[in-house]
């Protein structure tokens, strides 16, 4: 499957093709594709028009999928923001790339395939969030975001110097993109990775958008006041919208203008405007209603979606600029365009913000890839595809063999009308951190398309299984109920068998210590 780009075209564009300069596969026009790669933060499949929801429109978002390929089994192997960029550089689980956890170095000597790309002719860039703890290798050029990153007034770290743009942090990553685009040798193709830090917490909206869902009423999630009943990891966390969900610094209610750190960068026009909405509405409104109990958690809930809808909302005003950006300069026919998030993100299903589970709405990211005259527009990918397997499909598209120490594979098969056959049908998850921030238990487990098996350990010893097709919300542990030992034995079978496949030590060992 590696290596396959070239056959994606017509078969009237290999007439002449040959061998590039650099060993590459080229068609007969010599014309690799370019590549964009978004890749937002924390962006939730469920706040996603094409993925069918009913929060938010994102007009934008959704071209890419209309006018490409949507996958709705895409996945991430550990459910969190730096490991997950992690794997997007080297194709790797985190126990092999060695970034398992975040705020840690990141070990840029390693393969990383931007470094690749460049290698074969290709200009690379990465503009925006990095979140790796080191700096870039492998690219042209980077202008990254520090750490996590501002919403307003950022600080951008460049090879020699860091500089404060004043200005929204979505908008300014949109500029910085088109000037790099603008100013790149347009003889060569590029990779350009745009860091969005848009959805992350603590969703500060753009001034134009604050208040933008104050109309709304948002239904409750199923499972909202999920008991956790028969589940120990779940009902031990410290992430539900109730308790967790800070009404101060999160929810800005009476924010600290004064002293935070926050709104000590806001400008005296960016921080009357924060006034004016947060202070002199919504904390008049808070101190009005003096709700408690039921009446506070769901209020809570709706000021956690209006503020995180915003930040998204400006996220797809901005991913629209960029495409009507490629339409203008004659570049949408030879780029490919891709959509992703570096995870799943929970907007209050089993009352829950957040990532970090092997459960659906943490695992599951969106992901949509656009390449006319490649992909046919609307195309819809269902099977399990993984965020080891997005260097991979990369380099296949730019015609470059994928190393052998790369663990995912390219999914371009996938899309091209050759199907599925010998894809995976299940998926290896490895999550680490524990306990800050969250109180999430480390755990590993198998995906299936119908079943999850989970292992957790750490503070617990136990396991946990879980039907789809009857239980999708996953509200009832099987484990050990009657009827379901050959299913278990099974899924342990399989597990074991990825784990050995994909050498996480740490897994065999603690498989080889389990509760019965």
């Amino acid at each position: 499957m590696k290596g396959y780009w070239l056959l994606l075209l017509a078969p009237a564009l290999f007439a002449g093709t040959g061998l590039g300069a650099q060993g590459v596969v080229l068609p007969a026009a010599g014309r690799r594709p370019n590549i964009i790669f978004i890749l937002s933060d924390d962006h939730a499949y469920q706040a996603i028009g094409a993925y069918g929801s009913r929060l938010a429109t994102t007009p934008n978002i959704d071209r890419i999928a209309r006018e490409g390929a949507l996958f709705t089994r895409a996945m991430v192997t550990n459910s969190i923001c730096g490991p997950s960029r992690a794997s997007l550089l080297t194709g790797k689980y985190s126990h092999k790339n060695g970034y398992t956890l975040n705020e840690q170095r990141f070990n840029t000597s390693q393969a990383v395939f931007p470094e690749l790309l460049r290698d074969h002719g290709y200009q690379t860039a990465w503009i925006g969030k990095w979140h790796l703890g080191a700096l870039p290798r492998g690219f042209d050029y980077f202008r990254i975001l520090n750490g996590q990153g501002e919403y307003y007034n950022p600080d951008l770290i460049g090879p020699k110097d860091t500089t404060r743009i004043d200005g929204y942090v979505t908008d300014i990553i949109t500029r910085q993109t088109e000037e790099w685009l603008d100013g790149r040798d347009t003889s060569r193709p590029f990779c350009l990775i745009v860091g969005e830090k848009a959805t992350h917490r603590e969703w500060l909206p753009d001034i134009p958008d604050l208040g933008a869902y104050d109309g709304t009423d948002f239904p409750l999630p199923p499972a909202f006041h999920d008991s956790y009943r028969g589940r120990l990891a779940a009902a031990d966390q410290d992430m539900t919208i109730g308790k967790t969900l800070r009404l101060k610094e999160d929810l800005k209610v009476h924010a600290d203008y004064e002293h935070s750190p926050i709104y000590d960068r806001l400008n005296p026009v960016q921080k009357k405007a924060f006034y004016a909405y947060y202070e002199n509405r919504i904390s008049k409104e808070f101190d009005i209603r003096k709700d408690t109990g039921e009446a506070l958690l769901r209020w809570k809930y709706q000021r956690f979606l209006k503020d995180y809808l915003s930040v998204a909302r400006s996220l797809d005003r901005n991913i629209g600029l960029l495409l009507q950006y490629l339409d203008e300069k004659g570049l949408t026919g030879n780029t490919v365009v891709i959509y992703a998030s570096d995870q799943g993100f929970y907007l209050g299903e089993h009352g829950w913000f957040d990532k970090r589970w092997i459960y659906e709405e943490s695992l599951r990211t969106p992901f949509m890839l656009r390449w006319p005259g490649v992909v046919v527009p609307g195309t819809r990918v269902s099977p399990i595809t993984l965020n080891i397997d997005w260097a991979p499909t990369l380099l296949d598209i730019a015609g470059i063999r994928t190393p052998s120490d790369m663990q995912g594979e390219s999914f371009l098969p996938l899309v091209d009308g050759r199907g599925d056959q010998g894809w995976r049908k299940a998926m290896y998850y490895h999550y680490y951190e524990y306990p800050q921030p969250h109180h999430v238990y480390p755990h590993f487990g198998i995906r299936t398309e119908r079943w999850v098996l989970v292992r957790f350990y750490g503070p617990g010893n136990f396991w946990e299984l879980y039907d789809l097709e009857r239980d999708p919300e996953e509200m009832k542990n099987l484990y050990k109920e009657p009827g379901y030992g050959k299913v278990t034995d099974q899924l342990k079978a399989q597990l074991r068998g990825l784990i050995q496949q994909y050498d996480d030590q740490e897994a065999l060992k603690i498989m080889g210590t389990v509760t019965p």
